[in-house]
């Protein structure tokens, strides 16, 4: 496996989170703002010597809350005291009183019309004022209102040492004033404010970078082409919570309860861990019989309906003469059936045709069998009419027989798809590894599979039908391939989906090229089949993008051919606040499973686990950046988007990759990268284009916009792109 980016990328604003989380401050917003300097009503001292002017300072004075604040620039303990406010009812009941525990008072906040003017002689009584004298030590000096800073958003500045004021040459208190209670709008508790460490965001080294660095592409095809010496057989030493592979060794127990990828992940925690590198490959089922890959079968399933007798003109050196679709199609598969007797005598070659009913075409020990009527609309009588159906011989022994039935065929009647589809794809599930190629012209417009009722029951029907009929074909180790032919409306949308599921291909051909079509699907052979790609990450990481929306990701890809590429995206978890972002410098480990069988039968598990170090820097992640791997990223998640109709929510993908690529390209100067990124925005122009071409309407079955034939191939054929072909596709000029 190879990632995109040289570390872990964890974005500065989750890292400061952590720490914050930590390391949080919580300060009442009654005082003023921490880098505010409160003035003093000291005067200045007298010009001369500044030491000797200075007043001594009491050794009983305590510091300020203020002063304390500019000192040590935290406040670990929150000072909230339960305000108390001196009015005559309470003096009157302090007598009674006087002997139990004092509770700290605190001078009321007067409004404006009850404020003492500058003459006026506030009067505190003597039994008030040493209640005052014994609580107003711990609490900051109440601020006259009257009494502003110059500066606007110092509000709350007031000098210090303000509160009620005295006449000159007064040195007694006097009584206290009787004072309304405080209104209810100023009984409410006050906020508080979290002071976080200051970190400049501006800074490119700690700003937070669009779009996704961390992917990984998993070459499929090339992990299970390897020739490995050694492969380990036995029992597995798994987790039983998120069956992770820790030891393959015989000596562990087989099953642990907790392990590395499935604790929370904290600075002191030490789960089990894991080898920091390990690459093997079990072999899960020893006893599993091996089967002959040279059994597996190519079917064609061609469509004889009557719009097959459309004619198109062709030259034949110096003639031009009129051929009808079927023509071409017959010849097509004649070409290729020539081919493989030549290049592969022991293939297994058969054929099944559909119009209003479905036939399938025997040999010389066997007659050929049709299907019509209430038979073509029971899924079960289908499969159970196709086990029943023998194996075709090899080409070597059926080849002339084969081509007399290809001759022979005649187009007319309707297009019974959808059964002809079940039928072939249910044959060929006998051997895992079996390619089925349909080819067809129009909609079917049966009742199995009918994708001409524009009917929302209908279409919903049918939806499932596709869909379902392709899990099964996958699940049998099936590839199934859709050609249809230029000019025509087949509801490739719909019906490509048995292909996108199996690994198969999705072509619109002109007559003249379906014998190239042909050929380079059958070329195209699976190497593997049921296969499985399972990612692992500790739980301070998430999947992206994935049906399981944690730590661990499934894809069922089905049948792997030799160039069959995927990409994953991960990152740190911005939502689960229960669970720490990985710090930056820390190191995680990251666990990729293969589960898959290969063409002779038996099952296989490769397991990759491998070290990464975390990063918050910016600048790091993009100089690592691997924009081929990106790009190739952006064009499947987008492409998987688009094929199921949601065609914003593909912009949005693609949009927000774009701007990390062209981050990354503005940060490395490079030349070869700015090259790749124009052949890149041309693969994508279909992802934010509204073409006419593109779009069929709005789907009847859901939200979602429904497409055309062409679109469909166009995002079909991006979704199942590798790095070899994502610049090629711009050949689907639309």
């Amino acid at each position: 496996m190879e990632f995109a980016c040289g570390f872990v990328y964890v974005p500065p604003s989750l890292t400061q989170k952590d720490v914050q989380r930590h390391n949080v401050i919580k300060r009442s917003a009654l005082l003023p703002p921490v880098n505010w300097i409160r003035p003093s009503s000291t005067p200045p001292p007298p010009p001369g010597n500044s030491a000797e002017a200075k007043p001594p300072k009491s050794p009983q004075s305590r510091p300020t809350v203020i002063e304390q604040l500019e000192k040590s620039k935290e406040v670990k303990k929150a000072v909230k005291p339960a305000p108390f406010y001196a009015n005559a009812e309470f003096h009157n009941k302090a007598g009674a009183a006087s002997s139990r525990s004092i509770t700290p008072q605190k001078t009321a906040l007067l409004p404006p019309h009850m404020r003492s003017s500058a003459n006026s002689q506030p009067l505190v009584s003597s039994n008030a004022n040493s209640h005052l004298s014994s609580s107003t030590d711990d609490l900051p000096d109440e601020p006259d209102l009257d009494l502003r800073s110059s500066d606007p958003n110092d509000w709350y500045a007031t000098p210090e040492g303000i509160g009620l004021k005295l006449p000159a040459g007064t040195s007694k208190v006097p009584a206290p004033v009787s004072v309304p209670p405080r209104p209810s709008f100023m009984k409410l508790i006050p906020e508080y404010l979290v002071l976080l460490p200051q970190k400049s965001l501006t800074d490119t080294k700690s700003a937070d970078l669009p779009g996704n660095p961390n992917v990984l592409l998993v070459s499929v095809g090339k992990l299970l082409s390897e020739e490995r010496a050694q492969t380990t057989q036995g029992e597995l030493t798994s987790c039983s919570k998120c069956r992770s592979v820790l030891d393959p060794a015989p000596c562990y127990d087989n099953v642990v309860n907790e392990c590395y990828f499935c604790q929370p992940w904290e600075p002191t925690s030490t789960p089990s861990v894991p080898q920091c590198h390990q690459d093997v490959l079990l072999l899960l089922c020893p006893d599993e019989k091996p089967c002959c890959a040279a059994d597996a079968l190519l079917l064609f399933c061609i469509d004889v309906s009557g719009s097959m007798s459309i004619t198109s003109e062709v030259s034949e050196g110096e003639l031009v003469v009129l051929k009808t679709r079927l023509q071409f199609v017959l010849e097509a598969v004649l070409h290729c059936v020539q081919r493989l007797s030549e290049q592969q005598p022991d293939i297994r070659v058969g054929l099944i045709t559909f119009n209003s009913q479905v036939t399938m075409h025997g040999n010389e020990n066997f007659t050929s069998h049709s299907l019509s009527g209430a038979e073509l609309t029971d899924c079960n009588f289908l499969k159970k009419t196709a086990a029943g159906f023998p194996t075709p011989p090899p080409l070597s022994q059926n080849k002339d027989y084969l081509r007399k039935q290809v001759m022979g065929l005649c187009h007319g009647g309707t297009t019974a798809l959808g059964p002809a589809a079940l039928l072939t794809i249910a044959i060929a599930s006998r051997q895992p590894g079996s390619t089925v190629i349909i080819c067809t012209d129009g909609k079917a417009n049966t009742d199995l599979g009918n994708l001409e009722v524009e009917d929302a029951r209908t279409l919903l029907s049918s939806t499932i039908f596709y869909k379902d009929l392709g899990d099964y074909a996958a699940s049998q180790g099936v590839t199934v391939s859709v050609l249809s032919i230029e000019g025509t409306d087949s509801r490739l949308d719909e019906l490509g989906r048995l292909a996108d599921r199996t690994g198969g291909k999705v072509v619109i051909s002109s007559p003249k090229r379906l014998h190239a079509e042909f050929e380079e699907i059958i070329e195209n052979r699976m190497i593997a089949t049921q296969c499985t790609v399972t990612l692992l990450l500790p739980r301070s990481l998430r999947m992206r993008g994935e049906k399981e929306a944690g730590h661990k990701g499934t894809r069922e890809v089905g049948n792997v051919d030799p160039h069959t590429e995927i990409t994953f995206q991960f990152g740190a978890s911005e939502q689960n606040t229960d669970v720490s972002a990985p710090a930056a410098g820390s190191r995680v480990l990251i666990q990729l499973q293969i589960r898959y069988r290969q063409r002779k039968g038996q099952t296989m598990l490769r397991v990759i686990t491998t070290g990464r170090d975390v990063t918050d820097d910016s600048s790091a992640a993009l100089s690592s950046l691997s924009l081929a791997i990106v790009q190739l990223n952006s064009s499947q998640a987008s492409a998987a988007l688009a094929v199921r109709g949601r065609l914003l929510d593909a912009r949005r993908e693609g949009e927000l990759q774009k701007k990390l690529i062209e981050r990354a390209i503005e940060h490395n100067h490079s030349a070869e990268d700015q090259q790749t990124y124009q052949e890149w925005i041309k693969t994508m122009e279909p992802i934010y284009s509204h073409k006419h071409t593109i779009i069929r309407s709005k789907s009847v079955v859901s939200d979602s916009e429904s497409l055309t034939d062409a679109g469909a191939v166009l995002f079909y054929t991006m979704k199942h792109s590798n790095r070899m072909t994502i610049s090629l596709k711009n050949k689907h000029k639309l």
